[in-house]
């Protein structure tokens, strides 16, 4: 099942939460001069234009990250993130927003790598030509990135960055996502890993936190924002989280100042709350 496209809701506030996270784990990584390989096993598109027809339909972004986009009072990993947002835009106006594979990608260092899986037969177009022909750190192929995670753990330098956030389309993506984490971590128990999930009224959504944790990492972050209380349905996704292996042990410090300011900011009702807790030695 492939009806999953990330273009409507490119810039929503679960973007906005997932890649602060991201981008502080890669500067964490960058303190090292020893290279790393960055994984993303379910990348997308890799950039999205804000004014195309599915950007629009939805237009989630104007309540995630346009919110940010003229902010000036921000903490510094949240300006550092809306800065890295900005570098895609010109003249000041809002137009398109980096999906998580380009944003590592202007991250990445000549030495590092990045791996980049994508099943889906446009976005996966699209993902290649969101970079040029002559980039030789980054490696596309249309594979299942949860499959093809097997092979590439550990790698050569012992160093790498997980980005886990599959569409959560099916029920079984849960335990898929459970049962990928609990082998690479026998593969290599010293990676960095982030799973982004939807917080939905689904059961899945709410006990797949406590199954990671059972996993026994050696460390890990639990960071999640909910923007409206949920649905008296159970339809529709009122937040969302991720959750980080062998996190960074200054990210609980970083996130205590960035996640007051993205609950006030991001807000839809007066129900918006969050929540952090880690277990890191």
């Amino acid at each position: 099942m492939l009806s999953y496209r990330h273009a409507f809701h490119a810039g929503n506030h679960a973007d906005v939460l997932k890649h602060v996270v991201l981008l502080e784990l890669l500067d964490y990584l960058k303190q090292k001069d020893k290279p790393f390989l960055a994984i993303d096993t379910h990348a997308g598109a890799g950039r999205y234009a804000l004014d195309s027809e599915q950007a629009q339909k939805i237009g989630e972004y104007k309540q995630g990250i346009a919110r940010l986009w003229r902010a000036d009072d921000l903490p510094p990993a949240l300006a550092r993130y809306v800065a890295a947002v900005r570098d895609f835009n010109r003249g000041g106006e809002l137009q398109f927003y980096p999906g998580s594979p380009v944003l590592v990608q202007t991250a990445l260092r000549d030495e590092d790598r990045l791996r980049l899986f994508e099943l889906h037969p446009t976005d996966h177009g699209f993902l290649q030509k969101a970079f040029p022909a002559k980039e030789k750190r980054v490696t596309i192929s249309r594979e299942d990135g949860f499959a093809a995670l097997k092979a590439l753990l550990p790698p050569p330098s012992r160093r790498a960055l997980v980005l886990i956030d599959p569409a959560y389309e099916r029920r079984e993506e849960y335990r898929v996502v459970v049962e990928t984490l609990k082998d690479a971590l026998k593969r290599f128990p010293a990676g960095c890993y982030a799973i982004w999930y939807p917080r939905l009224q689904k059961t899945e959504s709410k006990q797949l936190v406590e199954r990671l944790q059972k996993l026994a990492p050696p460390a890990w972050l639990h960071v999640w924002l909910d923007v409206t209380k949920p649905s008296r349905d159970g339809f529709g996704m009122h937040g969302s989280g991720l959750f980080v292996i062998n996190p960074p042990w200054t990210l609980p410090e970083t996130l205590a100042a960035v996640m007051p300011v993205l609950q006030a900011r991001l807000a839809l009702d007066e129900d918006a709350r969050f929540g952090i807790e880690h277990q890191i030695p």
